[in-house]
């Protein structure tokens, strides 16, 4: 603006033009453990009645769990139709409903074994429509801060098991690209690098004994084929 009134002869120079930009820091993410997360859940479910919902936070159960496992948006986990489900190819395409997705389009992604089992039993207790949506309910917030102040947890929110979800796939392995995709961001892998690329101090600790500088033992060596050898002669 300041630069544009100088264009304009408002202002003979722009004031603000030796001011550095402020450096902008990542904000940092919380993520569930597993741990942290099945004892949500179970606290959630409170199948013993020592919790005190009174089978009342199990639609939140089920909500923290739906998240989780598909890697959705609130707003695109509580948009999911039946009729998005597709139990043969065993993939979830997650369209937004009426607001649609973050970035205006829709992707489909494969099922992991958690979310196969949930969709799984959900349908067999509810016996639905293609158009009923999966979940009653559009929020867990207050169901599940209540439940992470009796259990001393952080307060975490619906994002945070998105995050899991992001988080537990690149633990497993999955490249950051496809979990990317997965999540619906459409630069490569780029945000994703930048969010989750620190990953888990205990997932660092066990990476780095991968790491050897000294030469490992023969019985973890494969030898060549002859033939190869062969052909990797001749082709230098």
């Amino acid at each position: 603006m300041l630069d544009y009134a100088v264009k304009r002869g408002l202002l003979l120079s722009n004031p603000a033009h030796d001011i550095k930009r402020r450096k902008l820091v990542q904000a940092k993410i919380t993520v569930p453990t597993r741990d942290q997360f099945q004892g949500l859940v179970a606290a959630l479910r409170d199948e013993d009645r020592s919790f005190g919902t009174q089978g009342k936070g199990t639609d939140a159960a089920n909500l923290i769990e739906l998240l989780a496992y598909s890697c959705c948006r609130l707003a695109e986990a509580t948009s999911l139709r039946w009729a998005n489900i597709d139990f043969v190819r065993q993939s979830v395409t997650i369209t937004g409903g009426e607001v649609g997705t973050k970035n205006g389009e829709q992707r489909t992604i494969p099922m992991t074994e958690s979310l196969r089992l949930l969709l799984e039993r959900l349908h067999a207790e509810n016996a639905p429509e293609p158009t009923d949506a999966i979940l009653p309910i559009n929020s867990a917030r207050n169901a599940v801060q209540r439940a992470c102040g009796k259990l001393g947890l952080p307060q975490f929110t619906h994002h945070d098991f998105r995050h899991l979800f992001a988080t537990t796939c690149i633990e497993s392995g999955v490249d950051i690209p496809t979990v990317s995709r997965w999540l619906g961001h459409k630069d490569g892998g780029a945000l994703a690098m930048k969010v989750y690329g620190h990953l888990r101090d205990e997932h660092s600790f066990a990476m780095i004994k991968r790491v050897t500088f000294t030469e490992r033992s023969a019985e973890n060596i494969l030898p060549m084929a002859s033939g190869n050898i062969a052909k990797v002669n001749a082709s230098n």
